[in-house]
């Protein structure tokens, strides 16, 4: 039976349009998947993120922990400092893509998918050294994501954040805060999915629905709504992330999804160092590119891409662009294809339609702003 998440009531009262994903009941709309997009692109949407798994380690050395288990430096990172990273297997393959949220060097937090959480759980689990405590509290908290060029304003405005509103508007993008609120720990981000300026809020689960409604009501003037699973996939795929399941998966690296920048071959082992070693030497053996199709025809997942009439990969996301009005693919392809290469083609049930490659990200938005 699916799951529901504490602002699944709110939700049903907006006007969501309810289905299963993750193993939770969540809204996929509410006004509509474009409407729903330029909101977040003009002015402020809020997400029901609650689904995301977060993850707990702490005692000495879990610093040091936490690295051995991803690619990216968490040791370099400041308190209060978050690293986008992977965590991946023996073969450097990712099991899932992650937020690692520093609080010390002996209390840090994994922000995890929600379809990886068990399994990530227990990968940690299995190896964390004896007298380091990992805890799965996902449950007990709710997650709302504040995203927009409005976001910094809405949220500063807010009675239950008015007290740390010089903090919100000083806050550096990946840097958080924690504060308390009736003997409750508070975690804000500067983070988010979407290419615009945001904020994410980490909160008891009792006190989502209080802060979800009272951003949202009073958040009139900003032009705030909620927004459902179909715009946040939408307005991630515009600026280029990846997505568990689409660009990512157990049979993908980092290396091959684009994601060198987070392959840190620090100091000290981490689980799937010899093999990125390997595959980083010996270059990956596939790549992701942007792709433009020119014509009629959207370019959905696992739609095969072809070069001169050889088969050369797959589309992992595919959609017409709300944006830049235009139907656009990520696609993992061969790492032979040139970058300046003519006749690739989408096939399109069973329609060949013609794509030319065109620059990852599409889109950039206001999240440096």
């Amino acid at each position: 039976m699916a799951l529901k998440t504490p602002l699944y009531d709110s939700h049903i009262v907006r006007g969501g349009r309810m289905v299963e994903f993750a193993g939770f009941l969540m809204p996929v709309t509410f006004e509509g998947i474009v409407a729903e997009h330029e909101t977040v692109r003009t002015k402020v949407g809020l997400f029901d993120v609650s689904h995301m798994g977060e993850i707990f380690i702490t005692g000495p050395g879990a610093v040091d922990f936490a690295d051995y288990t991803v690619t990216n430096s968490v040791a370099k990172l400041d308190e209060g400092q978050i690293c986008y990273t992977v965590c991946c297997n023996e073969k450097g393959h990712v099991l899932d893509d992650l937020l690692v949220y520093k609080f010390s060097d002996e209390r840090i937090l994994f922000v995890v998918n929600a379809v990886n959480v068990t399994k990530i759980f227990d990968h940690l689990q299995s190896i964390a050294p004896e007298g380091l405590e990992v805890r799965d509290l996902t449950s007990g908290i709710g997650q709302i994501a504040v995203q927009g060029p409005a976001a910094r304003d809405l949220l500063s405005s807010d009675p239950f954040f008015s007290r740390v509103a010089a903090r919100i508007k000083d806050l550096d993008y990946y840097r958080f805060f924690t504060f308390e609120h009736e003997g409750a720990e508070i975690l804000l981000s500067r983070t988010g999915y979407t290419g615009e300026l945001g904020y994410e809020i980490y909160l008891p689960a009792k006190m989502a629905k209080e802060v979800w409604d009272g951003l949202l009501d009073g958040g009139g003037k900003y032009g705030a709504a909620p927004i459902g699973l179909g715009a946040r996939d939408t307005l991630r795929f515009e600026p280029g992330y990846c997505l568990y399941g689409h660009e990512l998966d157990e049979d993908t690296s980092p290396l091959e999804a684009g994601l060198s920048w987070v392959v840190k071959l620090k100091a000290g082992d981490f689980v799937g160092r010899d093999a990125l070693i390997a595959e980083k030497e010996g270059k990956p053996a596939r790549k992701l590119i942007g792709l433009e199709v020119m014509g009629k025809g959207i370019p959905r997942q696992g739609f095969t891409v072809h070069h001169n009439g050889e088969t050369v990969g797959k589309v992992t996301s595919g959609t017409f662009s709300p944006t830049l009005k235009k139907a656009l693919a990520i696609a993992l392809v061969k790492r032979a294809v040139p970058k300046e290469a003519e006749g690739i083609t989408i096939d399109i049930r069973g329609r060949a339609a013609s794509a030319v490659r065109t620059p990852l990200p599409f889109y950039k938005g206001s999240v440096n702003d």
